[in-house]
C-alpha cells in the first residue's frame, strides 16, 4: 500500500473507533459504577439490546432521536433496578440472576421488536468537527456521535467524582468494605441498588447509540456481544473511568479495522478482521487470568477479589 492508503486507513480506524467504541463507552462506565459498589451485572448485554430496541421504538414514535436515548436510558435503568432489587435477597447471586437478566432483556426486545426491523427512526445528529479540512477521509473520521462527548464528559465527573465528592466515597465504601458503610448508618443495598439503576440508565445510552447511529437500525443481532465483552474492558480498565475511555476507543479501532480496510479495497479476510474485538478480549482475559493482577483495583466486596 502507498503513503495515502497507509493514511486513509489510519483516519478511518480513528473514525471507526468512534463510532463502534461509543457503545462501549457507555457500557462500560454503566458497569463500572456498577461494580464500584460491589456489585456485578452479568445482564447488560440483555440491558444493552433491550434499550436499543425500546430507543428505537421511542424515536419511531415521537420522531425524535433525544426521545429515543431517553427511553432507552429510561429502559435500561428499569432493567437494571430490576436486577439490583433481586441481588438484594437473601443468598440471590448477582452471576445467576445477571445471566437472567440477560435473557429475559434480549427475549423481551426480540419479543416486542419485531415490529420495528423495517421501519426507519430519526438518527442522532452527528458534530462534523473535520469541516477545516478538504479531506472526505479527514471529514468522515472526525465526524463523530453527539453522544461521544456526553460520555467523554460523564467518564470526567465520575472520576472526579469517585475521589471528591460524598457520594462517590460512599459508592466505593460499600464495594470496599460493606460492613464499614453499615457502620457510618448507609443501606449497603440502597446505595448498591441506586448505582446499579444508575449504571443501567447510562448502559442503555449505550444501546440508543447502536440503533440510532451506528448502525443505526433495529435487528435480532445488533448488540453481537457487546453488553459481555463491556464486563471484560472494565476489568481491563481496573475499575477506572478513564481507562474505560481508552480501552473503548482501543476496542472500537480494533471492530473497525475490517471495515477500514474495506473502505481501501482490501477485502480479503473481511470476516477474520471483524473476529479481532473478541479475539482481544480473550487475550485481555488470559492476561489478567493472574490472581495478583485481577485484584488490583477491584473493590473487594465483588466476587472477582475473593
Amino acid at each position: 500500500m502507498s503513503t495515502s492508503d497507509w493514511m486513509d486507513l489510519l483516519l478511518a480506524i480513528l473514525g471507526g473507533a468512534i463510532r463502534v467504541g461509543t457503545p462501549f463507552l457507555f457500557v462500560s462506565l454503566g458497569e463500572c459504577l456498577t461494580e464500584k459498589s460491589g456489585r456485578i451485572n452479568l445482564g447488560l448485554e440483555g440491558v444493552l439490546v433491550f434499550s436499543a430496541m425500546a430507543g428505537f421504538g421511542g424515536a419511531y414514535l415521537s420522531n425524535s432521536a433525544w426521545v429515543g436515548v431517553l427511553v432507552a436510558g429510561a429502559c435500561g435503568a428499569l432493567l437494571a433496578l430490576l436486577h439490583g432489587l433481586l441481588c438484594s435477597l437473601p443468598r440471590v447471586s448477582d452471576i445467576a440472576t445477571g445471566i437472567a437478566l440477560m435473557l429475559l432483556g434480549s427475549g423481551l426486545a426480540f419479543y416486542f421488536g419485531k415490529p420495528l426491523i423495517q421501519p426507519q427512526a430519526p438518527q442522532i445528529p452527528s458534530l462534523v468537527l473535520g469541516a477545516w479540512s478538504s479531506s472526505p477521509q479527514v471529514q468522515s473520521a472526525l465526524s463523530i456521535n453527539a453522544l461521544f462527548p456526553l460520555g467523554v464528559l460523564l467518564a470526567a465527573l465520575m472520576a472526579w467524582g469517585f475521589g471528591n465528592t460524598r457520594w462517590g466515597l460512599v459508592v466505593r465504601m460499600a464495594g470496599d468494605s460493606s460492613d464499614a458503610a453499615r457502620a457510618l448508618g448507609y443501606s449497603v443495598n440502597g446505595v448498591r441498588i441506586a448505582a446499579t439503576t444508575a449504571g443501567g440508565f447510562i448502559a442503555g445510552l449505550g444501546g440508543a447509540s447502536l440503533s440510532l447511529y451506528y448502525p443505526g437500525s433495529w435487528n435480532e443481532g445488533l448488540s453481537s456481544g457487546q453488553g459481555l465483552i463491556a464486563v471484560a474492558l472494565v476489568i481491563f480498565a481496573r475499575w477506572s473511568p478513564w481507562r474505560c475511555l481508552g480501552a473503548a476507543l482501543l476496542f472500537g479501532g480494533a471492530g473497525a479495522i475490517g471495515p477500514a480496510l474495506q473502505s481501501i479495497g482490501v477485502s480479503g479476510g473481511y470476516y477474520l478482521f471483524n473476529a479481532v474485538p473478541y479475539a482481544l478480549t480473550l487475550a485481555i482475559l488470559i492476561a489478567t487470568c493472574s490472581p495478583s493482577r485481577a485484584v488490583k483495583g477491584a473493590p473487594m466486596e465483588l466476587n472477582v477479589s475473593r
